[in-house]
């Protein structure tokens, strides 16, 4: 449940800290008060869009903080879990979003920066709101499938998903056939480049790190001269001029006094035995260096054709020998694919055909599952709005399969239904399309009926609708009122209401009033207890004049639905 709300410096609400509690709130005040603005503040809390004209002005930011009591199993812990939040499930998940005057936005979770996709996913768990708005969604016939693969649950969602892997794939296939298809006037055209480009990269003969290698060549080559001069050098110092002679005299010199002192002149022994076999070795690789040098003047003209091969190639084709190759296996893959069209046309449509029989089995199941949900779902619906004084309605969900031109089923990605939600009002009328028939006050009837429905389904802890009664009066709006009452009894739930029906069935009642304090505009919320409820009930109930009658009649109103919910 929502526990705490903290607003400050949004829109005219300067500042507002307000504790709920379980049950059935209503906030009533004057039209322009500011309730919606609670509403509005509770969107930007689990993720809605938020602007800098909804900062207070002349303040730098607004900041709005929720604080939640979930239980240990509600599946928001898994979410933020998955999405990196520590947070643990004994205590209060809170939520912090600012917006700044700049236009910049920023959200924590329990103190942990998220973004504003993060919120959404979360938020989607916590509340719920309707307003007049989403009315409009009940009109739409392609949401109608969405209610109805939610109310169908774990089963469908498990059939849904493996349909829509298939499909997938199905879809990938058509497309490259299409591809395919479409690419036949250029196709010889393209063969003809990608042969001539396999033909010049392959008979290049290239290996992987053969560049390095062939620039370490040709600098040898290029200062051959320089390298026999100076290794010769380094050889005759060694061999000729005695380098190797003085070290095998000293060493000599050393082994007739070794005897005298062999603590001392030991390790400097080892170490000049060690130069000198150095020495040695050193110059007989330097001589066999030398004497292998090339210093061929034409080898270094083709290796200067080699490596200007390859850098052409290069130019062409990849930065690298390495990313040249890979070009060559893609074109090669390419240049076959346009070969062997008919071959892979052929494999492709056996494929499609495959995937198409396995798309329609799954389809199928998908359909044969929504038939059996719809028929619950309507019915549950029809129980509902009974309990909402439509007694004599008729609801259905109506199941057609898609078909093309040719009358061919047709697929998408939900499968091969189409669902239309079917209403008939009075005794005898026909079940027509709801978008064709529903009233207001109907619509709000069938949309609470079904957020009670889907209360038990989706786990929302706090749902919240903003002015959902609009349109009705009298048994209606007290049938209405009833259902929040009851429906509280599962979640949280918030009403914004002008109906003293609804207003008098609330577990707690909080007006919204808007003040002028030192020629600023300030809205304020206070809960309403005893008296002060009385007064505000017999305000809606009278209007602009507030008289005993009223009063009296709003107390009646009180000790009423006092009786109604048992209280």
């Amino acid at each position: 449940m929502l526990r705490e709300l903290a607003i400050k410096n949004l829109a005219v609400i300067e500042q507002v800290d307000v504790t709920f509690r379980q049950g059935f709130h209503v906030l009533t005040g004057e039209t322009g008060a500011g309730k919606s603005i609670l509403i509005d503040a509770l969107g930007l809390v689990i993720g809605g869009r938020g602007s800098a004209e909804m900062v207070r002005h002349g303040c730098d930011k607004a900041v709005i903080e929720a604080m939640f009591d979930l239980s240990a199993q509600h599946p928001v812990w898994n979410v933020l879990h998955k999405i990196g939040i520590n947070a643990a499930a004994d205590e209060a998940l809170v939520i912090r979003r600012e917006l700044s005057a700049a236009g910049k936005s920023s959200s924590r979770i329990n103190g942990q920066l998220v973004t504003m996709t993060m919120l959404r996913e979360v938020g989607e768990f916590l509340v719920n709101i309707h307003g007049q708005h989403e009315h409009q969604s009940l009109l739409k016939t392609e949401r109608h499938l969405e209610w109805l693969d939610l109310y169908a649950g774990d089963l469908l969602a498990d059939r849904k998903h493996s349909y829509q892997h298939i499909y997938k794939q199905l879809q990938q296939v058509r497309a490259e056939m299409k591809q395919l298809e479409q690419t036949t006037r250029q196709s010889a055209q393209m063969y003809d480049l990608y042969s001539f480009q396999m033909e010049e990269i392959q008979s290049a003969a290239l290996t992987i790190g053969e560049d390095e290698i062939l620039l370490e060549e040709k600098q040898k080559l290029m200062h051959a001269t320089k390298l026999i001069d100076h290794t010769n050098e380094a050889y005759t110092l060694l061999r000729e001029a005695g380098a190797i002679d003085a070290l095998a005299t000293a060493l000599s010199k050393l082994e007739s006094i070794m005897s005298y002192d062999k603590e001392m002149l030991s390790p400097l022994h080892e170490q000049l035995s060690n130069a000198y076999y150095q020495a040695e070795d050193a110059s007989f690789q330097l001589r066999d260096y030398r004497d292998n040098i090339d210093v061929d003047p034409q080898l270094l003209i083709e290796v200067d054709d080699r490596i200007a091969l390859i850098n052409s190639l290069k130019r062409k084709y990849g930065e690298s020998i390495a990313e040249i190759l890979q070009y060559l296996q893609v074109i090669q893959t390419e240049r076959d694919k346009i070969e062997n069209r008919d071959a892979i046309l052929e494999q492709l449509a056996k494929q499609e055909r495959q995937l198409m029989d396995d798309a329609l089995r799954l389809a199928t199941e998908l359909s044969l599952l929504r038939k059996h949900a719809a028929t619950e779902l309507a019915s549950n619906i029809e129980q509902e709005l009974k309990l909402l004084q439509m007694p004599n309605v008729k609801f259905n969900v109506k199941i057609d399969v898609l078909t093309d031109h040719d009358n061919e089923i047709r697929l998408n990605n939900n499968g091969m239904d189409e669902a239309i939600f079917m209403l008939s009002s009075n005794p005898g009328e026909p079940l027509k399309p709801l978008a064709k028939i529903a009233s207001g006050g109907e619509m709000s009837r069938i949309m609470l009926a079904l957020k009670s429905i889907f209360s038990e389904i989706d786990q929302v802890p706090v749902l919240i609708f903003d002015e959902v009664d609009t349109g009705v009066s009298g048994r209606a709006a007290q049938a209405i009122a009833e259902r929040m009452s009851n429906l509280a009894l599962r979640c949280q739930v918030f009403s914004i209401t002008h109906l003293p029906q609804v207003a008098c069935m609330a577990d707690h009642h909080y007006e919204i009033r808007k003040q002028v304090v030192q020629d600023r505009t300030a809205t304020g919320v206070t809960m309403l207890v005893q008296e002060a409820r009385i007064e505000e009930l017999a305000r809606m109930l009278g209007g602009v004049e507030v008289t005993e009658k009223t009063r009296n009649h709003a107390q009646e109103m009180l000790d009423l639905a006092h009786g109604l919910k048992g209280a």
